[in-house]
């Protein structure tokens, strides 16, 4: 806990903090310490693949405001204006309770996506060497156009995006 470089967790999230001040602070790298709110707003606010939501909707159970709503008015802004105060706490209400749920969920995904397969190759590279392992028969179609294949052994492989598969025809 008190050694950050034994900290991979903390590690990692400091290397997207310092690539998120690169792009925001000015030439002579000093303004960093007011920037940082904004990069931290930023990555808050930024949709997560493992758990499939924001770091503030797991938070606080909505989706942040941002500003160019307010501005635009969106679709949840109206609604929202157009609600008495009862119905304003009854719907925050209900978002509250739902939050123990949706948290649950975010860790179930976050688990899922760190048991998923990792698939690497150790073929030798040469000029004259095949760029496809395989053949591989797929055994399960998933959504967004991944798939489940499995070799000649019988050795499940996969997930893998069908953008990396390539017809065999024996």
């Amino acid at each position: 806990m008190y050694n950050a470089s034994a900290n991979g967790l903390a590690k990692a999230f400091n290397k997207t903090l310092c690539n998120l001040l690169k792009k925001v602070v000015a030439k002579s790298k000093r303004d960093w310490h007011e920037i940082i709110g904004v990069a931290l707003w930023a990555y808050r606010i930024t949709y997560k693949t493992p758990t499939q939501a924001t770091s503030y909707a797991l938070v606080y159970g909505v989706e942040a405001v941002l500003p160019l709503e307010l501005q635009i008015h969106s679709l949840r802004i109206v609604i929202q204006e157009g609600l008495t105060d009862d119905e304003n706490d009854k719907l925050r209400l209900a978002e509250l309770e739902a939050l123990d749920e949706k948290r649950l969920e975010a860790q179930q995904k976050l688990q899922s996506y760190q048991a998923r397969p990792i698939i690497t190759s150790h073929k030798p590279v040469g000029k004259f060497t095949s760029k496809w392992d395989g053949p591989y028969v797929v055994q399960e179609v998933y959504t967004n156009g991944a798939y489940k294949i499995v070799d000649g052994d019988g050795v499940c492989v996969g997930p893998i995006n069908g953008k990396f598969l390539k017809r065999y025809y024996s």
